[in-house]
């Protein structure tokens, strides 16, 4: 969906802004503001408050990648999908070499969060988009699982039967339903591991996406 020198020269830009990097949990960074990290480390306001800023940021460092993801998952989706009003729009994650994803893989888990729960109890369209930036020496790609969401975030789930590895290169977007469990493998090698993502739901009738 882009090519790999494109995604490259987006990943240099995206190292080169480490001073403007958000760090989460003390495993991860991203540039841009992601709403998950956030809610789980109890800043929801910050998020929100900060959340103009975010997209000025990602803008400046690296820009057409907020615009070019809108624009591919749109086509993939066939809908117009625009920014979710008051959210962070597509920001990326960077996930160091040697570092706990890359070591023991990212945590199993839905990306529900950013659902109103009437929308998760009807099963409400729902979607993540995953553009792969960097090249990293072996693994890192996407663990998936077919199994139903329940209502609940259990990753013992991840036992029940074997997930699905989808691997991708520079350029590749991967499109997932968000109600599916869903995994980062352990990677090797000396690079970071970096993706720009972003989350679709139809809301109020129209599509739209935040980070």
């Amino acid at each position: 969906m882009l090519s790999p020198s494109h995604a490259r020269a987006w990943t240099d830009r995206v190292l080169a802004a480490r001073a403007d990097y958000t760090h989460a949990f003390g495993t991860q960074a991203s540039l841009g503001v992601a709403w998950y990290t956030h809610l789980e480390e109890g800043h929801a306001r910050s998020y929100f408050a900060s959340s103009k800023a975010s997209d000025a940021c990602v803008r400046r460092h690296v820009p057409g990648l907020q615009a070019t993801l809108l624009r591919v998952v749109s086509e993939l989706l066939g809908v117009k999908v625009e920014p979710r009003p008051g959210y962070a729009g597509p920001g990326v994650h960077v996930f160091e070499p040697h570092g706990a994803c890359a070591k023991h893989g990212g945590e199993v888990h839905f990306d529900t969060e950013g659902l109103p729960e009437p929308h998760v109890r009807a099963r409400g369209a729902a979607y993540t988009a995953v553009l792969a930036l960097s090249q990293v020496e072996g693994g890192g790609g996407l663990r998936l699982w077919d199994l139903p969401f329940d209502g609940h975030e259990d990753p013992a789930l991840a036992r029940l039967c074997e997930p699905t590895c989808v691997s991708y290169t520079p350029g590749d977007v991967v499109l997932f339903e968000s109600y599916r469990l869903h995994q980062i493998e352990p990677f090797t090698g000396d690079t970071p591991r970096v993706s720009a993502t972003c989350h679709v739901a139809r809301l109020s009738g129209r599509y739209v996406a935040w980070f």
